[in-house]
């Protein structure tokens, strides 16, 4: 539906040049849901308004449906992104004009008779959840609802991508979860390819099939969205997902050299990470019966992503320096990452 072949934008010239988007390759998907995620800078809103050429690319070419976008005539242009909705962090909406208003904006100029118009906002609305509120202002509206018109809105010419720009960054994190499953409700009943930008790990996580990851204006990694967060190879990509996650408690408390991960002797503290899809049997509790070690949770942060465990364990493992050895060894062969954070087996 969407692929970029080095595509790059530069603002500015000589000493305030900035590369904002460096050469960037990759296709998206008919019909899926695709995060493109980095922190704030990375070059990911820049690299989106590239798709409907708010921003035209100093270099490279982007193909929307099959159509090079850079090649086409301001007509054709304004054709095109009939077909390219987008929603904002701001909502964008017209205060002056009612929640119909604003939905009905779009359709000037479409063709349709005003009844056809009227039939269609009222369809749109209902299809957002909130048709009760065709005839508030804004200013009436809270958050989510504010966003829901601005959704129904980018639906009104029926495009066939959605562009969704911090989309969920205002809102409340109830409020956010309640626009992620509209979104993907929305994906899945009209076949809508939706393109989510953030910076928010728990958005990616939420609804989307794959993900690229920013920084400094590149691509630095790109794939499925278990893929990436059970086993991510940048060091970018690592940073971001440890942020959000408690396993990285225990490098502070390492570092602090804190009494909670005091060990005595021969005991090991590890961290467990899950790195495929097929983990899914009592592990913690079938080691510990199986090589008479005892496992103490410090940490524990396991996430379901796209139908399986994601996340890990940091635990404090008590036993003989076999049965320890074998548990790891048996971990390992589960697919689960067995990651030495501090080792009390030296001195022995």
């Amino acid at each position: 539906m969407i692929e970029f072949i080095h595509v790059s934008k530069d603002f500015g010239k000589g000493q305030q040049e900035v590369h904002a988007v460096k050469d960037v390759s990759f296709t998206i998907e008919k019909g899926e849901i695709f995060g493109i995620i980095g922190f704030s800078g990375a070059g990911k809103s820049t690299l989106v308004r590239c798709i409907n050429l708010l921003e035209r690319p100093t270099a490279g070419s982007v193909i929307v449906d099959g159509q090079q976008m850079t090649e086409l005539s301001a007509r054709q242009l304004r054709h095109a992104r009939k077909k390219i909705g987008m929603i904002f962090q701001h909502f964008n909406l017209m205060p002056s004009r009612t929640v119909f208003g604003n939905v009905a904006y779009p359709l000037k100029g479409s063709g349709l008779k005003s009844q056809e118009i009227a039939d269609k906002v009222r369809e749109l609305l209902e299809l957002v959840g909130i048709g009760d509120k065709a005839n508030a202002y804004p200013s009436q509206l809270s958050g989510g609802q504010k966003q829901r018109v601005a959704i129904a809105r980018a639906l009104a010419n029926d495009p066939s991508v959605l562009l969704c720009d911090e989309a969920t960054s205002a809102l409340d994190p109830q409020t956010t979860k309640s626009i992620l499953q509209l979104l993907k409700q929305l994906n899945e009943k009209l076949g809508i390819t939706v393109v989510i930008i953030t910076h928010e790990m728990a958005v990616i996580k939420e609804i989307c099939d794959r993900v690229a990851v920013m920084e400094h204006g590149r691509v630095v990694e790109q794939g499925e969205v278990f893929s990436i967060f059970a086993s991510p190879r940048q060091d970018i990509t690592q940073n971001f997902i440890r942020t959000t996650s408690s396993l990285r408690k225990i490098d502070e408390l390492v570092a602090a050299d804190s009494p909670v991960i005091a060990l005595k002797a021969g005991e090991v503290i590890v961290r467990l990470s899950y790195i495929q899809r097929n983990v899914s049997e009592p592990l913690i509790s079938t080691v510990s019966q199986k090589f008479h070690v005892t496992m103490n949770i410090i940490f524990a942060d396991i996430e379901i992503v796209q139908g399986a465990p994601v996340g890990g364990t940091v635990a404090i493992i008590s036993g003989e320096p076999r049965q320890i050895e074998g548990t790891m060894e048996y971990l390992r062969e589960k697919n689960v990452c067995v990651e030495v954070i501090k080792d009390a087996r030296v001195s022995e």
